[in-house]
Protein backbone atom coordinates (compact mmCIF):
# COMPACT_ATOMS: atom_id res chain seq x y z
CA UNK A 1 0.00 0.00 0.00
CA UNK A 2 1.52 3.34 -1.00
CA UNK A 3 1.56 6.53 1.02
CA UNK A 4 -1.46 8.83 1.41
CA UNK A 5 -1.40 11.77 -1.04
CA UNK A 6 -1.86 14.36 1.72
CA UNK A 7 1.01 12.84 3.71
CA UNK A 8 3.21 12.91 0.62
CA UNK A 9 2.35 16.56 0.03
CA UNK A 10 3.32 17.49 3.58
CA UNK A 11 6.53 15.47 3.35
CA UNK A 12 7.43 17.12 0.05
CA UNK A 13 6.78 20.59 1.52
CA UNK A 14 8.94 19.77 4.52
CA UNK A 15 11.80 18.48 2.35
CA UNK A 16 11.51 21.59 0.18
CA UNK A 17 12.32 23.94 3.02
CA UNK A 18 8.98 24.29 4.82
CA UNK A 19 9.63 22.48 8.12
CA UNK A 20 6.31 23.72 9.56
CA UNK A 21 4.58 21.25 7.21
CA UNK A 22 5.87 18.47 9.46
CA UNK A 23 3.55 19.90 12.14
CA UNK A 24 0.61 18.69 10.05
CA UNK A 25 1.96 15.14 10.23
CA UNK A 26 2.55 15.46 13.96
CA UNK A 27 -1.01 16.68 14.53
CA UNK A 28 -2.44 13.92 12.39
CA UNK A 29 -0.62 11.04 14.08
CA UNK A 30 0.50 12.03 17.59
CA UNK A 31 -2.60 10.77 19.45
CA UNK A 32 -2.67 7.36 17.74
CA UNK A 33 1.05 7.00 18.28
CA UNK A 34 0.81 8.02 21.93
CA UNK A 35 -1.94 5.46 22.63
CA UNK A 36 0.18 2.63 21.26
CA UNK A 37 3.43 3.78 22.86
CA UNK A 38 1.73 4.24 26.23
CA UNK A 39 0.70 0.59 26.19
CA UNK A 40 4.25 -0.40 25.39
CA UNK A 41 6.14 1.68 27.96
CA UNK A 42 3.63 1.64 30.86
CA UNK A 43 4.16 5.27 31.81
CA UNK A 44 2.59 8.52 30.64
CA UNK A 45 5.77 10.62 30.77
CA UNK A 46 7.87 7.92 29.12
CA UNK A 47 5.23 7.64 26.39
CA UNK A 48 5.42 11.39 25.76
CA UNK A 49 9.22 11.16 25.60
CA UNK A 50 9.14 8.21 23.20
CA UNK A 51 6.59 9.91 20.93
CA UNK A 52 8.66 13.10 20.90
CA UNK A 53 11.82 11.13 20.12
CA UNK A 54 9.93 9.29 17.38
CA UNK A 55 8.91 12.52 15.67
CA UNK A 56 12.43 13.91 15.97
CA UNK A 57 13.84 10.73 14.43
CA UNK A 58 11.20 10.78 11.70
CA UNK A 59 11.91 14.43 10.91
CA UNK A 60 15.66 13.89 10.64
CA UNK A 61 15.14 10.75 8.52
CA UNK A 62 12.32 12.13 6.37
CA UNK A 63 14.45 12.03 3.23
CA UNK A 64 14.72 8.25 3.70
CA UNK A 65 10.94 7.76 3.46
CA UNK A 66 10.39 6.21 0.04
CA UNK A 67 6.59 6.36 -0.11
CA UNK A 68 6.18 2.67 -0.94
CA UNK A 69 4.27 2.18 2.32
CA UNK A 70 1.96 4.35 4.38
CA UNK A 71 3.78 7.15 6.25
CA UNK A 72 2.03 6.04 9.43
CA UNK A 73 3.42 2.51 9.02
CA UNK A 74 6.93 3.95 8.67
CA UNK A 75 6.33 6.21 11.68
CA UNK A 76 4.92 3.29 13.71
CA UNK A 77 8.06 1.28 13.03
CA UNK A 78 10.21 4.13 14.34
CA UNK A 79 7.98 4.49 17.41
CA UNK A 80 7.99 0.80 18.22
CA UNK A 81 11.76 0.52 17.87
CA UNK A 82 12.17 3.62 20.04
CA UNK A 83 9.77 2.24 22.67
CA UNK A 84 11.53 -1.13 22.74
CA UNK A 85 14.91 0.59 23.12
CA UNK A 86 13.48 2.75 25.88
CA UNK A 87 12.15 -0.31 27.74
CA UNK A 88 15.47 -2.11 27.42
CA UNK A 89 17.29 0.89 28.88
CA UNK A 90 14.90 0.92 31.83
CA UNK A 91 14.83 -2.82 32.41
CA UNK A 92 14.24 -3.62 36.02
CA UNK A 93 11.94 -0.69 36.78
CA UNK A 94 8.21 -1.09 36.71
CA UNK A 95 5.85 1.85 36.68
CA UNK A 96 2.15 1.44 36.18
CA UNK A 97 -0.09 4.42 35.58
CA UNK A 98 -3.73 3.34 35.43
CA UNK A 99 -5.25 6.54 34.08
CA UNK A 100 -4.19 8.30 30.92
CA UNK A 101 -4.01 11.56 32.84
CA UNK A 102 -2.54 9.99 35.95
CA UNK A 103 -5.96 9.92 37.65
CA UNK A 104 -6.63 6.27 38.33
CA UNK A 105 -10.33 5.53 38.46
CA UNK A 106 -11.53 9.08 37.78
CA UNK A 107 -14.11 9.22 35.01
CA UNK A 108 -16.88 11.62 34.07
CA UNK A 109 -20.38 10.76 35.31
CA UNK A 110 -22.09 8.19 33.14
CA UNK A 111 -25.76 7.29 33.49
CA UNK A 112 -25.31 3.72 32.21
CA UNK A 113 -25.29 0.57 34.32
CA UNK A 114 -21.51 0.61 34.30
CA UNK A 115 -21.59 3.80 36.37
CA UNK A 116 -22.56 1.91 39.52
CA UNK A 117 -20.43 2.69 42.57
CA UNK A 118 -17.09 0.95 42.41
CA UNK A 119 -17.22 0.16 38.69
CA UNK A 120 -14.61 2.76 37.75
CA UNK A 121 -12.34 1.52 40.52
CA UNK A 122 -12.77 -2.10 39.47
CA UNK A 123 -12.04 -1.15 35.88
CA UNK A 124 -8.93 0.78 36.90
CA UNK A 125 -7.72 -2.21 38.94
CA UNK A 126 -8.34 -4.54 36.01
CA UNK A 127 -6.44 -2.18 33.71
CA UNK A 128 -3.54 -2.15 36.20
CA UNK A 129 -3.53 -5.96 36.26
CA UNK A 130 -3.47 -6.16 32.48
CA UNK A 131 -0.82 -3.45 32.17
CA UNK A 132 1.32 -5.22 34.78
CA UNK A 133 0.94 -8.52 32.92
CA UNK A 134 1.77 -6.82 29.61
CA UNK A 135 4.92 -5.37 31.13
CA UNK A 136 6.12 -8.91 31.89
CA UNK A 137 5.99 -9.95 28.23
CA UNK A 138 9.05 -9.67 26.02
CA UNK A 139 9.09 -6.50 23.88
CA UNK A 140 8.52 -8.59 20.73
CA UNK A 141 5.46 -10.29 22.19
CA UNK A 142 4.07 -7.16 23.79
CA UNK A 143 4.28 -5.05 20.65
CA UNK A 144 2.49 -7.60 18.46
CA UNK A 145 -0.24 -8.06 21.09
CA UNK A 146 -0.78 -4.30 21.43
CA UNK A 147 -0.86 -3.74 17.67
CA UNK A 148 -3.31 -6.59 16.99
CA UNK A 149 -5.60 -6.71 20.02
CA UNK A 150 -5.56 -3.09 21.18
CA UNK A 151 -4.87 -1.09 18.03
CA UNK A 152 -6.79 -3.62 15.90
CA UNK A 153 -4.24 -3.61 13.09
CA UNK A 154 -4.41 -6.31 10.42
CA UNK A 155 -1.73 -8.98 10.23
CA UNK A 156 -0.37 -7.49 7.00
CA UNK A 157 -0.03 -4.03 8.60
CA UNK A 158 1.73 -5.47 11.63
CA UNK A 159 4.12 -7.46 9.45
CA UNK A 160 4.93 -4.36 7.40
CA UNK A 161 5.31 -2.20 10.50
CA UNK A 162 7.64 -4.63 12.25
CA UNK A 163 9.43 -5.73 9.09
CA UNK A 164 8.76 -9.44 9.72
CA UNK A 165 6.81 -12.12 7.81
CA UNK A 166 3.10 -12.60 8.58
CA UNK A 167 3.87 -16.08 9.93
CA UNK A 168 6.18 -14.53 12.51
CA UNK A 169 3.43 -12.10 13.52
CA UNK A 170 0.95 -14.96 13.95
CA UNK A 171 3.45 -17.02 15.93
CA UNK A 172 4.42 -14.14 18.23
CA UNK A 173 0.79 -13.22 18.75
CA UNK A 174 -0.12 -16.80 19.67
CA UNK A 175 2.76 -17.02 22.15
CA UNK A 176 1.99 -13.56 23.55
CA UNK A 177 -1.66 -14.42 24.18
CA UNK A 178 -0.69 -17.69 25.87
CA UNK A 179 1.91 -15.94 28.01
CA UNK A 180 -0.51 -13.15 28.96
CA UNK A 181 -3.22 -15.66 29.87
CA UNK A 182 -0.75 -17.62 32.04
CA UNK A 183 0.42 -14.48 33.82
CA UNK A 184 -3.14 -13.32 34.48
CA UNK A 185 -4.17 -16.76 35.77
CA UNK A 186 -1.21 -16.85 38.15
CA UNK A 187 -2.20 -13.38 39.33
CA UNK A 188 -5.62 -14.61 40.36
CA UNK A 189 -8.02 -14.76 37.51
Amino acid sequence: MSADADDLRLIRQCLNGQPQAFGGLVQRYQDRLYNTVYRLVDNQEDAFDVVQETFINAYTSLANFKGDSQFFTWLYRIAINTAISHKRKQRGTLSIDAGRNGEAGMEPHDGSETSRPGHAMERAEEEKRIQKALSQLSPEHRVVLVLKDMDEMKYEQIAETLGVPIGTVRSRLHRARQELRDILQKDGG
